[in-house]
């Protein structure tokens, strides 16, 4: 797929955006990409995750024995992975803010992991996972993901293969344009509401 497809699907789905925006990162946007909405229908979905995996190498993609996402944003982009590669998915979750295995999930020592998350800004949830599945003796072989909105800064420690990268503009809590200063904040993503 084109970034102009990977886009066109994001605005069928009515998942692309405009307004003020808190980031999970911490930052503000004009605009925000919802890939709970893009993803909610099952044929997208599984499109999307095709054109993700196309993006692995055939070594990379033969290597994988789980594919490992961070819940909640990242769980059904993992489904889908999971099924695009054939490969078993499970997530990593935070009850008590440190990612973690629940609902029986294993990690075999020495088991090689694909890691997927829908969207990558400051890489911080995804290292965030890695560190889990480390602990439980998985080795992470690479991430993948939806959305790069990190302008290509990010650096996950592991090859990093995003569907799309996004740039819009994005601002510090001091240093707001007018139009978005003058608007409250929404976070629409899966850990509030409102800012």
């Amino acid at each position: 797929m084109t970034d102009d497809e990977i886009l066109a699907e994001f605005r069928a789905a009515d998942a692309l955006l405009h307004g003020h925006f808190l980031l999970s990162s911490g930052r503000h946007s004009e605009y925000y990409l919802q890939c709970a909405r893009v993803l909610m229908d099952t044929e997208r979905a599984g499109r999307l995750a095709v054109a993700l995996a196309g993006k692995l190498p055939r070594d990379l993609r033969h290597a994988i024995d789980l594919v490992v996402s961070p819940a909640m944003g990242g769980v059904i982009i993992g489904h889908e992975m999971g099924r695009a590669l054939g490969k078993p998915a499970i997530f990593v979750e935070r009850p008590t803010g440190t990612f973690e295995l629940r609902r029986g999930f294993e990690i075999e020592n020495g088991a090689k992991v694909l890691m997927v998350e829908d969207v990558v800004t400051t890489g911080l949830s995804s290292r965030e996972a890695m560190d889990a599945v480390r602990a439980a003796g998985g080795e992470v072989l690479a991430e993948v993901a939806l959305v790069d909105r990190s302008a290509g800064s990010v650096d996950l420690g592991v090859p990093f293969y995003p569907l799309v990268a996004i740039n819009f503009p994005t601002y510090a809590p001091d240093e707001l344009p007018g139009h978005l200063a003058d608007t409250p904040a929404v976070k629409p993503g899966s850990r509030s509401q409102t800012a």
